[in-house]
């Protein structure tokens, strides 16, 4: 199966990547994983035309948006990573989802959502400066664990874990443990 990681942190060797390393050096060998650094696309902002809807692609002109969308349609699995922005993903990352509505669901006549990557795994990692617990009673990390699930459920994917790192401010280093965790869910791929 072919993984694709979806880095949503600007920083390549920050704790976010750190993580998506960590899981995915715990992936089975015979399993191919591609590494995206969503940063350093090139994409339109979605302009919210619509006319996406009843096709699987944005209609705007190709950009970098478009050969994604393409990558974690034909992708068996997904893992994304974002920092923590004001309780929510990254920029960039919601850009891309944006982009790819209809990569991740249709619609009925009626509006019913239909899931088009039904059943695919999936896991989300985030990372934060706010310690805990008030990375989670603030909404913080939970914010973004929350808008990356919500995308995730529309397009009907299986969730087979998590990875919070809050308090990076403070404490930057990620402990064993968290690495040992990483490991153990990209085993379940």
């Amino acid at each position: 199966m072919n993984i694709l990681v979806l880095n949503g942190s600007p920083l390549r060797k920050g704790t976010v990547a750190k993580l998506l390393k960590g899981i995915a050096n715990g992936i089975d060998e015979k399993n191919t994983v591609e590494w995206i650094d969503i940063y350093d696309l090139k994409m339109r902002p979605c302009i919210a035309c619509m006319k996406c809807r009843p096709d699987e692609e944005c209609v705007l002109p190709e950009d970098d948006a478009h050969i994604i969308g393409r990558k974690i349609k034909d992708a068996g699995g997904l893992i994304v990573g974002t920092p923590t922005h004001w309780g929510n993903m990254s920029a960039q990352l919601k850009l891309l989802f944006d982009r790819n509505v209809p990569v991740f669901m249709g619609e009925k006549p009626n509006g019913f959502p239909i899931p088009r990557q039904k059943g695919k795994p999936a896991v989300i990692v985030t990372a934060c400066t706010t310690s805990w617990p008030f990375n989670f009673i603030a909404a913080e990390s939970r914010g973004a664990v929350k808008a990356v699930r919500e995308v995730l459920h529309y397009g009907g994917y299986k969730i087979l874990g998590k990875i919070v790192k809050p308090g990076t401010k403070s404490k930057p280093q990620i402990s064993q443990k968290l690495l040992n965790k990483a490991k153990v869910i990209g085993g379940r791929f």
